[in-house]
């Protein structure tokens, strides 16, 4: 996007980040849900079409751009990312890496839109981090598979038109190999949505099981070849972990304009508590850290804009700034005191909504895993 057109989304999103979401952060909060007429807002701006190629409806933005995007809307509660997020990103995007030009014609001006809503049905029971384990099965028939078993903790699922399933098309192949990826509409006969789960944090955002019982899908709607499932699904975990990455850095923006506005306000022993130096060490440590996330996330958001590949580069994003906000949101608590236990001042509810960050989409230890793995292949 040109950069006149780009500062000027910028603008438009910190607009309506300020006056309209955070007023609202509350009231979602307490009613688990976001008002329609925000939901409504989000469309218009673009927000359900930012990664969505031009050709289908959508912004096209860079990995760069999408970055920044993240930046300034997330310093807001993550609930509003969420009700987009996976339109942008783990949702939509095998099929835009993936799939034929009949379905992305078929799909993807809807989800541009935001008026097809889209799921990622990875994780199972049996099946979180080692995602290669999935059970659900797809058992070819004529010109159908029939799926059956059951996906877990699915965002946006009540609420998804299209879900991109990872299932078992060869029974015979350990680990990844035997994996198949399909687009499943959730109208189809057999898929049912289980209740939403009560959770940490994050209430806005709902996940659900979703459950495939003899449901028939079309061979058309296979993403990919046979047994590319898992590399369908690992390309989307690496675009995805730059996407939360930035939604981390955006959160910890947040939280230190919120502890540095009351640590200047707040008054000990006579004086501001931004003048004692234990204060200053944490204000101090919040900034570098989230300087150093912002900087890790764009030179990879370019690194994959160029074509390079980011296995390794998205892994050390997402461990990085998933701690990151962690220790953040843990300083400004204790910068709060009292008041930032209490549900007040909304610092509690950022403590807890920003745990789920070291969880999903790979946890710390997955991504561990995988910057050592890519290092000794590249042997450096």
């Amino acid at each position: 996007m040109e950069t006149e057109t780009l500062t000027e989304l910028l603008a438009g999103i910190r607009r309506f980040v300020n006056e309209r979401l955070i007023p609202l952060e509350t009231k979602v909060s307490e009613d688990d849900a976001i008002p329609a007429d925000a939901l409504a807002e989000m469309r218009a701006l673009g927000l359900f079409g930012l990664s969505i190629p031009e050709e289908y409806g959508g912004l096209g933005l860079s990995m760069e751009d999408e970055c920044r995007v993240m930046f300034e809307f997330c310093r807001c509660s993550p609930a509003f990312r969420s009700a987009f997020g996976t339109n942008v990103g783990i949702g939509s995007q095998g099929l835009v890496m993936f799939g034929t030009e009949a379905q992305k014609k078929k799909w993807l001006p809807g989800v541009a839109s935001g008026e097809v809503v889209t799921s990622f049905a990875l994780t199972e029971a049996e099946a979180g981090s080692d995602s290669g384990s999935v059970r659900t099965r797809a058992e070819l028939q004529g010109d159908h598979y029939v799926l059956n078993g059951s996906k877990r903790y699915i965002t946006n699922a009540s609420r998804a038109s299209l879900f991109t399933v990872m299932a078992r098309t060869n029974p015979e192949a350990k680990g990844g190999s035997g994996v198949s990826a399909f687009l499943v509409p959730s109208d189809l006969p057999g898929v049912s949505v289980g209740k939403s789960e009560k959770k940490m944090g994050q209430q806005g955002a709902h996940i659900h099981d979703v459950n495939f019982d003899n449901v028939r899908v079309p061979v058309e709607n296979r993403l990919g070849e046979e047994g590319q499932g898992f590399r369908v699904a690992m390309q989307v975990l690496d675009r995805g972990r730059l996407h939360i990455s930035s939604v981390c850095v955006g959160v910890a923006e947040r939280l230190i304009e919120e502890s540095v506005r009351y640590a200047a306000e707040r008054k000990q022993f006579g004086q501001p508590i931004a003048s004692f130096q234990m204060i200053q060490a944490m204000l101090a440590d919040c900034r570098a850290e989230a300087n150093a996330a912002r900087a890790m996330a764009l030179e990879a958001a370019r690194k994959r804009d160029r074509g390079e590949d980011v296995t390794m580069d998205a892994a050390a994003c997402k461990l990085f700034a998933s701690e990151m906000v962690g220790r953040v949101a843990d300083r400004a608590v204790q910068i709060f005191g009292g008041s930032g236990y209490v549900a007040d001042y909304g610092i509690e509810r950022f403590y807890r909504d920003v745990r789920i960050f070291r969880l999903y989409e790979g946890t710390s230890e997955i991504q561990r895993i995988i910057i050592a793995r890519e290092m000794m292949k590249q042997g450096k």
